[in-house]
């Protein structure tokens, strides 16, 4: 597994948990350890987003400048091609 794909299945694994604590914080709002524990998820996220996407350019469309993400090189021409 290449270094674009770590760092995609970090995010994802990241982004899942964070949304299994807002789901359960939904009907457990006052669970304060859980509430912490999905702040420390957050800070983790967008620290690994913000690695990814100064690696690898912007994960959508929004994220970024107007329309840099359609400019050279292209997401997946930073990673010279690797699987």
């Amino acid at each position: 597994m290449n270094r674009r794909n770590k760092q995609l299945q970090a995010l994802s694994a990241v982004q899942f948990a964070l949304w299994e604590l807002h789901l359960y914080l939904d009907t457990h709002p006052d669970d304060l350890q859980a509430l912490s524990l999905h702040e420390k998820y957050e800070v983790k996220f967008a620290k690994l987003r913000a690695a990814y996407e100064e690696d690898y350019g912007p994960l959508t469309p929004v994220a970024g400048e107007g329309i840099s993400w359609l400019k050279d090189p292209w997401p997946w021409d930073k990673d010279g091609g690797e699987d």
